[in-house]
């Protein structure tokens, strides 16, 4: 699992905190799409101890801040999956979804050729969002 994953680019760890982490989404819908994943192995929120919960909601925010510093979206989604049933593809691991957005950024390639063009390499991505995290060295 990429929680306990060394350091480096392979991993996609944009941040760590002290009950959750932010990680590049391996295959985004957008640049700069990230996930605020839970430390602990747990499926969802009531679970979660609350500063753990309120840690996640606050790295959401910082993750709009950076992601609005180096990319300049138009707007963001935000979500969580709960569930299979809801489209969850790690069903077991509460994580929440940050997605820049920009009008007209869906295209027919995604409806069509079920394939996403995205002009920047994940270790890229990863490079930029790390620099300009908060407190980043």
């Amino acid at each position: 699992m990429e929680a306990q994953k060394e350091e480096g680019p392979e991993n996609l760890v944009v941040f760590r905190g002290q009950g959750a982490f932010v990680i590049l989404n391996r295959y985004p819908y957008t640049n700069g799409h990230l996930m605020v994943v839970s430390n602990d192995h747990l499926a969802s929120l009531e679970v979660l101890d609350a500063a753990t919960r309120a840690e996640m909601m606050e790295l959401v925010n910082i993750s709009t801040l950076v992601i609005g510093d180096v990319y300049h979206p138009e707007g963001f989604n935000i979500g969580i999956n709960l569930g299979s049933a809801a489209g969850a593809g790690i069903v077991d691991h509460i994580h929440i979804h940050v997605v820049p957005r920009w009008m007209g950024d869906t295209n027919f390639m995604s409806t069509l050729g079920e394939t996403r063009v995205l002009p920047e390499e994940l270790g890229e991505t990863q490079a930029r969002l790390k620099k300009a995290w908060p407190g980043a060295a």
